[in-house]
């Protein structure tokens, strides 16, 4: 029995040991990552089908902050990650164009891989799921997590795939000329080409000698400084930009240039890199009388706040005048909503919102008015819709859609624009999961189906390199190698033992035959 403990107690102490080596070198190495291999982990996991734990940050098993945590480190849940990040933005003025970026929305976080397209651990139901940011799957906030590392100039390696990236984004639709090489980067970002030397930076056709690492060779949405100044100069003086040369590229330069590409012939993408020579050439195109150089300035407009003894149920006249549609989110929303279900045709509570749910109501109701089903409220759907003449739904209990609408839709996320609002509101951080519809499920079953045959990525993505998974692997492997060392020790000990046993006896049995001998 003595012998059973302590064979017990060495095995014990020995998978201990070889458990703290290996899980305890595995994330203290990945302590810190960079923004591509996080993205290239998150679409590893959804492609090797890891599962939903709540709590879990172990490859296989994670929740959605512990996804992040498994691969980087840092910050466990999602509210510390989006308040220590290094820069944060919202994400209805658009994501930029960087691997890896965080995603917030109140209890629940995701990661960012490009091209409109989240991974994210979403609960017990879905597991961790891969698919495009819009409609019922809205994000509040992208955020730089503190713990990864992000290009900022200079090519990137993701997916097996190369990108470039100047003034913090990877570029798209357009060509920059390195090292004397031009390379084509297509509405991905995806370069034409593997580039000869990944360390090189862009020429372009920059008038300095210095590397684009010291020096853009584009300007963007965000972009600062004296070539900013003398861009909106340019567009003034061509008649597309009539606000303030003040040197920031915001939303008012970006428009004006987008029109002055369009006009020229270029690619429409707002950014200003080598296609400023035609911008600065004495051929340049001025703006016709068509273009909408309106907007004064690259300040945000101020909202409007609604006078309080004003009815909020009637709507103005300028209302009658807007139109809304898929993606919007205002209070006027929610007058539609709670109008549409005053005539039976949304059966659930107003979000302000106007996802996939709110357009499907819409159809119905157009189609019950005699109206075009668009499922966007134009001025005629909007006076009908508060008219005394609309027709309330037939059959307001089932709340479906006559004839050629669909049947089902997501339910509707409404964003949230306050970070103090992230609240786990159960065990389980499913405030997210518990709203979803069956057809969320069935939209990931097709996504999943249409991926499998379409993009490279999906085949680079199943051979990304993932070491924990692999130092688990070379956890088993070395607790096997180390019982089958026990065991054979043990064996050799038995058989030894079993030897001296017989010696033993028949040592026994010739003295007893000698006493016998002596005593007869």
């Amino acid at each position: 029995m003595q012998r059973i403990k302590k064979i017990t107690a060495i095995i014990l102490s020995i998978l201990t040991l070889s458990s703290v080596c290996v899980f305890g070198s595995a994330f203290s190495a990945g302590a810190k990552g960079t923004g591509a291999g996080l993205a290239e982990w998150a679409l590893n996991a959804y492609y090797s089908g890891w599962s939903y734990v709540y709590g879990g940050s172990t490859p296989g098993a994670v929740d959605c902050s512990g996804l992040i945590y498994s691969y980087c480190g840092g910050e466990r849940c999602g509210d510390p990650q989006l308040n220590t990040a290094t820069e944060t933005g919202s994400v209805s003025s658009g994501i930029p164009n960087v691997h890896g970026l965080g995603l917030w929305r109140p209890g629940h976080v995701g990661v960012y891989i490009g091209d409109n397209m989240e991974v994210d651990a979403r609960g017990d139901a879905y597991g961790v799921c891969y698919e495009s940011i819009g409609g019922y799957n809205n994000w509040t906030y992208w955020f730089k997590l503190a713990a990864c590392s992000y290009t900022v100039n200079g090519w990137e390696k993701f997916n097996g795939d190369y990108y470039y990236y100047e003034n913090g984004e990877y570029i798209v639709n357009t060509s920059r000329t390195i090292d004397g090489t031009t390379y084509y980067f297509d509405s991905k970002g995806r370069s034409s080409q593997t580039p000869s030397d990944t360390s090189s930076s862009s020429s372009g056709n920059s008038s300095s000698g210095g590397s684009s690492s010291s020096k853009p060779t584009s300007w963007r949405n965000g972009s600062t400084g004296e070539e900013v100044k003398k861009i909106q100069q340019r567009l003034k003086d061509l008649g597309y930009y009539t606000g303030d040369v003040d040197g920031s590229f915001g939303d008012a330069t970006e428009k004006a240039y987008r029109e002055f590409q369009k006009a020229a012939g270029l690619t429409v993408d707002g950014i200003a890199g080598s296609d400023r020579e035609v911008l600065y050439s004495d051929d340049a195109p001025k703006a016709s009388s068509g273009t909408d150089t309106t907007k004064p300035s690259d300040k945000p407009e101020e909202p409007t706040v609604p006078d309080e003894k004003t009815d909020e149920t009637k709507p103005s006249d300028e209302d009658k005048e807007n139109n809304y549609k898929n993606g919007d989110e205002n209070e006027e929303v929610t007058k539609i909503q709670n109008q549409l279900a005053a005539l039976g045709y949304f059966d659930i509570d107003a979000t302000g919102f106007f996802g996939d749910y709110t357009e499907q109501a819409v159809k119905n109701f157009q189609l019950e008015n005699a109206l075009e089903a668009t499922g966007i409220i134009d001025k005629a759907t909007y006076d009908v819709l508060f008219g005394d003449s609309a027709v309330k739904n037939p059959n307001p209990t089932a709340a479906e859609a006559p004839a050629e609408a669909v049947k089902a839709a997501p339910v509707e996320m409404p964003v949230s624009t306050s970070p103090s609002e992230f609240i786990l509101s159960n065990a389980k951080n499913q405030n997210y999961t518990d709203t979803a519809s069956e057809v969320a499920i069935k939209t990931n079953k097709v996504t999943n189906k249409a991926l499998s045959k379409s993009s490279p990525v999906i085949a680079s993505a199943v051979t990304s390199s993932v070491q924990r998974t692999a130092n688990a692997g070379l956890w088993f492997t070395l607790v096997a190698i180390i019982l089958g060392a026990v065991a054979f020790v043990f064996f050799l000990r038995d058989r030894k033992s079993s030897r001296y046993s017989r010696y033993c006896a028949k040592k026994k049995k010739r003295v007893t035959k000698a006493d016998l001998s002596a005593r007869w």
